[in-house]
């Protein structure tokens, strides 16, 4: 009987896994608010692993093979940058507060939905018609975070407590997901549910492919990265993993107004992005990088200055310290609501992760010398 083929990543970028994107792309899941992504996610991911486990925060993870007691993690973060609701003006004008790193250059003319404790509230991010912005007296300003507003059309405060705003009620964009020339990704919150995803399509590798490993392996849906890798630094101490494989996504940095001179040259559709930083484990990028020019991945070299920036930093320096790595997706447009990938990228972050994985040695020696 003949063998049965070995699938790779663009075998199971089927029409399942893409339906699947498209949704968990356009759910919603806030910083501190991500449980509805990770239920939806936990649920795609649950046939592909032996146990679904999730901490008090929401950080969810999926584990094969958990009587081992050596532990490999590979990792993304579930939330995506959103705003809260700071002060109602007497007006019935609501104030923003970032609940991450929202972009306020993007808000105005945006429409958003408002959470509240009794459903959606719509409202629109409002702002003063080009006829009246510096002219006659009236000075020319430009968006900030204490200047843009929301309007759900109410005229009082009052009226908008009625529907449910209350300080603190978090809020989201509408953009949705879309596909570009059959070529790119677009939508919000790709940074970094497109790092859930792929890590989702890792495990499905591994089950798909039959492959037995020798070690417990945790695919990781952390939270709260947005405001100081919060999630993964909880989850590193829950673990105690003996190896950290992150994806997080990196700046496209071909686009008008960078300066590739001072932010290097990575672009999307030339492959994964590798990173270089003190958090970076260096036997395990060498490991990373051996695997990519065997399986002929293509792949982009980052240099990275004392951090990361990503949830690598947190579990690098967990515990006693855990040899760790990042393959970052290259993106456009970072932060905003029409964040763009390309969907070659996405298939070989997920062979690269998924082979460098199969690298990994029960016990695996990363120490750099022997006394």
């Amino acid at each position: 009987m003949a063998k049965a083929k070995t699938k790779k990543a663009k075998d199971i970028m089927d029409k399942k896994a893409l339906g699947f994107f498209e949704k968990y792309i356009n759910n919603v899941a806030p910083t501190s608010h991500e449980w509805r992504g990770q239920q939806m996610w936990s649920e795609y991911l649950k046939p592909y692993v032996d146990e679904i486990r999730l901490d008090d925060y929401g950080t969810t993870y999926g584990v094969i093979n958990p009587e081992s007691d050596y532990k490999v993690v590979i990792e993304a973060h579930a939330d995506e940058i959103s705003w809260m609701v700071k002060y109602i003006n007497d007006e019935g004008l609501i104030y923003v507060v970032r609940n991450g790193g929202s972009d306020h250059i993007c808000a105005p003319s945006k429409r958003v939905n408002i959470h509240t404790p009794k459903g959606i509230v719509k409202a629109v991010f409002g702002w003063p018609a080009i006829h009246l912005r510096g002219r006659n007296g009236n000075k020319e300003e430009f968006p900030t975070v204490n200047n843009i507003y929301l309007d759900c059309g109410c005229h009082t405060r009052e009226e908008v407590e009625a529907l449910g705003v209350h300080i603190g009620c978090v809020i989201t964009y509408e953009d949705e997901f879309m596909t570009l020339n059959d070529r790119y990704f677009v939508g919000r919150a790709l940074d970094n549910r497109a790092g859930g995803f792929m890590i989702a399509q890792v495990a499905r590798l591994f089950k798909e492919n039959k492959k037995k490993l020798p070690f417990g392996l945790y695919v990781v849906n952390s939270v709260m990265e947005e405001v100081g890798l919060r999630g993964a630094t909880m989850i590193a101490e829950n673990i105690k993993p003996n190896v950290a494989i992150v994806t997080d996504v990196a700046h496209d940095t071909t686009t008008p107004m960078i300066k590739t001179e001072n932010y290097g040259e990575y672009k999307c559709g030339d492959g994964p992005i590798v990173s270089f930083a003190p958090a970076i484990h260096n036997k395990l990028v060498d490991l990373i990088r051996k695997t990519a020019e065997k399986h002929k991945i293509p792949h982009q070299l980052e240099a990275l200055s004392r951090y990361t920036g990503t949830d690598t930093d947190a579990f690098a320096f967990s515990g006693s310290g855990v040899p760790s790595a990042l393959i970052s997706l290259p993106l456009r447009y970072m932060h905003t609501t029409v964040e763009m990938v390309h969907k070659e990228d996405l298939q070989n972050v997920v062979d690269l992760m998924y082979q460098s994985v199969l690298n990994i040695k029960y016990q695996h020696d990363f120490k750099y010398f022997k006394v």
